[in-house]
């Protein structure tokens, strides 16, 4: 079963108030009831009970109308609470520090959640012009290095397992046919690392390993550089140190028994 698929032993209210929070977070403007109901194919009269509970909760928050929605602060407050205690991420964000000032762009630490990555970590170039990626966004794994570095790390019927039937691309160059990813992921367990070019973003290239702590790995560390920047001796530059820095940051959480 992919992970969009329902799971009958769900209780219903409780999916749905987890529904409506993804769906929330993961829509770039405010949404209505009406575009609630639209995505999510619930009823209304469910949809209004549920964000009126959310809202008065503080999960989730309206504008000045009261009619279109969006998260609220206490949806940050569980995500910190979630960073605050995970015991790699003080490892972690040295290791970032120390890659970036090695290699001089940005660099991300990422875990998959299923067919997705979510982002743990980010430290910015020194002279980012923009925001490539930020802590706690949720990304599609096939079309990210840090993704691809991880799904390489699953055999193919894992992987199927785990993807959405139909791959969507962010940009022209995403990866949307099956069959060509498989074939990348291969390249990805030949090599040890991962690399794509403008498949999340555009100008945007990215290269990626996995962090070897956990067996199937399933955390991740990426470098986001400028696409025209990004020649071969150049990407093979920063793979070496990408994959230094995972197998540094690996032996170091073993050693503090971090699992």
């Amino acid at each position: 079963m992919s992970s969009t698929q329902p799971d009958s032993s769900l209780v219903k209210s409780a999916e749905r108030t987890v529904r409506i929070l993804e769906t929330l977070a993961a829509s770039p403007v405010r949404l209505s009831i009406s575009d609630l109901q639209e995505i999510m194919g619930y009823p209304r009269s469910s949809l209004h009970a549920l964000v009126r509970t959310l809202r008065e909760l503080k999960w989730v928050e309206a504008d000045d109308s009261g009619s279109l929605f969006g998260v609220g602060p206490h949806a940050l407050l569980s995500g910190t609470a979630y960073l605050d205690r995970d015991p790699a991420l003080p490892h972690v964000y040295e290791a970032l520090e120390d890659l970036r000032s090695e290699i001089g762009y940005t660099v991300h630490y990422a875990r998959r959640d299923d067919g997705h990555v979510l982002y743990l970590g980010s430290r910015e170039s020194r002279d980012a012009v923009r925001v490539v990626s930020r802590i706690g966004r949720r990304l599609p794994a096939h079309i990210t290095a840090l993704g691809q570095a991880l799904l390489a790390e699953l055999t193919p019927v894992e992987v199927d397992k785990i993807l959405p039937d139909e791959l969507i691309g962010f940009t022209s160059h995403s990866i949307t046919d099956r069959d060509a990813l498989h074939e990348e992921l291969t390249r990805v367990r030949d090599r040890g690392w991962a690399h794509e070019h403008e498949q999340g973003t555009e100008g945007v290239a990215c290269v990626a390993a996995a962090v070897h702590y956990r067996i199937p790995a399933t955390d991740a560390i990426s470098c986001s550089m400028p696409a025209d920047l990004a020649t071969d001796a150049e990407v093979e530059r920063v793979a070496a140190a990408i994959m230094r820095a995972a197998t540094a940051l690996a032996g170091t959480l073993r050693r503090h028994g971090i699992r």
